[in-house]
């Protein structure tokens, strides 16, 4: 795959040429246990010996955990403030998503990946287990974003609904159910978070969350800054806080993911940027809902140290 002349690779056009019925919601396929959509699981040898280069910069989340909302920070920030060059293309190009495969002529993550200039920033769903050997032998850093598991839940399954390449969630009564026990694209929630934040020590792993980033953004931003080794004015923490608001980005073209077409993520059903707040988790579970995931969740995240808040 030859390298654009520019950063805007036309992705949307791709994706809208592509033959009818190339797209469809994939099933799940055990990978060290952990269900990934086909696609994926069929490009498993490639994905795990993916080579990482020492100035990678990985993103890595449990899906819809602030993500998107980190990438277009750390973009920012590398660029010095200089928000206007987070315009060059959209995001799902200027932070390939490692993992991601579709049938061709869709560009895999890796292809993207392997012509993107250094630095890059690479994007991943993976859980630490599964995360390419590559990025330790090579010292990369890792900023890991993690979102309390019920605000997670209800973002997820409106994610769900919308992405036409993930099984279908079906009610959010047999949501509920499938999220608790691990069932869905990218495995256990729990899993994930607690894989990561076990590792945190082993490798220059940032470990941050979504709660903190929504208390106090600029906080959060220059705990990124200086992980990155940036030493940038109050200015530009202000610019880049702006443009990396909830408001700015859901109606910024190269962040919302709307130049994905609707046979791929039917924003019709809801948007990619839904709500993007702490707490809307009450809107959603019932009095037996909440009772049962704190049963779950009291076992699974027993003895750790990690904690989550479900307001602020």
């Amino acid at each position: 795959m030859e390298r654009p002349e520019d950063d805007s690779m036309d992705y949307s056009t791709i994706l809208e040429n592509v033959p009818e019925g190339t797209f469809y919601r994939f099933p799940l396929i055990p990978i060290h246990g952990v269900p990934l959509m086909k696609p994926i699981a069929d490009s498993w040898e490639r994905i795990e010996k993916f080579q990482a280069r020492p100035d990678d910069i990985l993103i890595s989340t449990y899906p819809k955990a602030g993500t998107t909302w980190m990438q277009e920070i750390v973009d920012s920030i590398m660029n010095e403030g200089e928000v206007e060059k987070t315009s060059r293309a959209p995001t799902h190009v200027r932070s390939p998503f490692l993992e991601i495969c579709s049938p061709p002529p869709v560009p895999s993550g890796i292809d993207l990946l392997e012509v993107t200039p250094s630095p890059r920033l690479v994007k991943t769903h993976l859980m630490y287990e599964l995360t390419p050997e590559s990025f330790w032998h090579q010292k990369c850093k890792v900023i890991y974003v993690a979102r309390n598991a019920k605000d997670n839940a209800v973002s997820y399954y409106y994610f769900d609904k919308m992405n036409k390449t993930q099984p279908d969630p079906g009610t959010w009564d047999e949501y509920v159910i499938k999220y608790l026990k691990g069932d869905v694209a990218w495995g256990s929630w729990f899993s994930h978070v607690l894989g990561w934040w076990n590792a945190r020590h082993k490798h220059d792993i940032l470990y941050m969350f979504y709660e903190d980033m929504k208390e106090d953004p600029k906080r959060e931003i220059r705990k990124v800054m200086k992980f990155l080794g940036k030493d940038l004015s109050e200015d530009v923490v202000e610019k880049i806080y702006r443009h990396t608001s909830f408001d700015t980005m859901k109606d910024n073209p190269m962040a919302n993911y709307s130049s994905i077409p609707s046979n791929v993520l039917d924003q019709s059903l809801s948007p990619f940027m839904r709500k993007g707040e702490v707490g809307d988790w009450m809107n959603h579970f019932t009095e037996s809902q909440n009772k049962i995931f704190d049963e779950e969740y009291q076992k699974k995240m027993a003895g750790s140290t990690l904690k989550f808040r479900y307001k602020i």
